[in-house]
């Protein structure tokens, strides 16, 4: 069951005090799609007492929870942030001084542009047993399921994965060597500042027939692929309306994209 924030109080005994601690693992649900979930995923999943996730996490994953298990919605959605993270932080840390021992299910990696590393201290600091599980990150999933790949010896031989939103909202794409022609540029969160990374890039340097692809529910049954150039982006953002979530993957290695990838896919399965 999936429960209102209201109602937390219900789960917590008095004063947050138990007589043992229960323990939280930040987990990694991965881009979407089910079967990308790491078999320690997917046991913490199905043995779960307490299910703190986001917004992120797909509903294929959230299937793999038992109807026995709580499971409290704390996504920030555009517009809409339910909890302040300091909240969060703050609840994961009651519901395991309560006695709960709590599956902190994060979309991807938590570690990557998941803010795992303030949950993770802020449990630290309160004596509380933590424990990471890593997951598939947006960037390599969703590069697999469009056959893109993120590095390649002819012209992509470095990778960054980058925050395409700033702490006050736009990006600051101050950096001259993301100029650079030979690598791959990622942009988590960036859909709604398009406009601006496409220009401050240009700006910095990078040539504007770069390729680009807008992928969309990436590994997801609802996957698309928009294909683009840096000059081109803004443009095709507004006149596609791809929404969250949404990565932009920057470089030569765009061009390796196969439309034609998940159909191939389907198709040899049908055949064996």
């Amino acid at each position: 069951m999936t429960l209102a924030i209201d109602a937390l109080d219900k789960l917590l005994t008095p004063n947050g005090e138990a007589s043992e601690h229960g323990r939280v693992w930040l987990v990694g649900a991965g881009p979407g799609d089910v079967e990308l979930l790491t078999v320690k995923a997917l046991r913490l999943l199905q043995q779960a007492e307490v299910v703190v996730y986001d917004r992120l996490v797909s509903e294929a994953v959230m299937a793999e929870v038992p109807d026995s298990a709580l499971c409290i919605d704390v996504g920030k959605r555009p517009g809409y942030h339910g909890l302040k993270q300091s909240q969060i932080n703050q609840l994961l840390v009651d519901l395991a001084l309560s006695g709960r021992n709590v599956v902190r299910l994060k979309g991807g990696d938590p570690f990557i542009f998941g803010r795992g590393g303030e949950e993770m201290v802020s449990l630290q600091q309160a004596g509380i047993v933590c424990e990471v599980v890593p997951g598939i990150t947006a960037a390599v999933g969703c590069a697999a399921a469009s056959g893109i790949p993120l590095t390649h010896r002819d012209c992509a031989q470095s990778l960054r994965l980058i925050t395409g939103h700033g702490r006050s909202g736009e990006p600051q794409l101050n950096d001259a060597s993301l100029a650079a022609a030979n690598q791959t540029l990622v942009f988590y969160m960036g859909l709604s500042w398009s406009a601006s990374i496409s220009a401050q890039l240009l700006a910095q340097g990078r040539d504007a027939d770069t390729p680009v692809a807008i992928i969309e529910n990436g590994t997801r049954p609802e996957q698309r692929v928009l294909i683009t150039t840096l000059k081109a982006l803004a443009q095709t953002v507004e006149n596609e309306k791809p929404v969250s979530p949404s990565l932009l993957m920057i470089g030569d290695v765009v061009r390796y994209y196969r439309a034609d990838l998940k159909i191939a896919e389907d198709e040899s399965i049908k055949q064996v």
